[in-house]
């Protein structure tokens, strides 16, 4: 079955930086375009990136664009997104789904304060 596990978030101060990662498995991951996605306290499911399945288009949230950026290896079945510049308004948990698919991960709680 679909298998999504995400990782890299944690604690971190405005203006800093994280990488997150999404391993997959348990499908051809290498034929999926990606999505990450996340989900602010209080808030609905928010679309951030997403990322063709040969990683050579991609796309953005307004609200993300110029500070993240999402990349993925096919080799190594993962999906990375690298965000910069980071504002309290990025809290929020991150998930990775594949495009078309229902299924994401647990998520990775990505928390940015002083």
């Amino acid at each position: 079955q679909v298998q999504l596990v995400e990782s890299g978030g944690g604690l971190v101060q405005p203006g800093g930086s994280l990488r997150l990662s999404c391993a997959a498995s348990g499908f051809t991951f290498s034929t999926y375009g990606m999505n990450w996605l996340r989900q602010a306290p209080g808030k609905g499911l928010e679309w951030v990136s997403s990322i063709s399945s040969g990683g050579g288009s991609t796309d953005y949230a307004a609200s993300v664009k110029y500070r993240f950026a999402i990349s993925r290896d096919n080799a190594k079945n993962t999906l990375y997104l690298q965000m910069n510049s980071l504002k309290p308004e990025d809290t929020a948990v991150y998930y990775c789904a594949p495009a078309g698919m229902t299924e994401k991960g647990q998520g990775t709680q990505v928390t940015v304060s002083s």
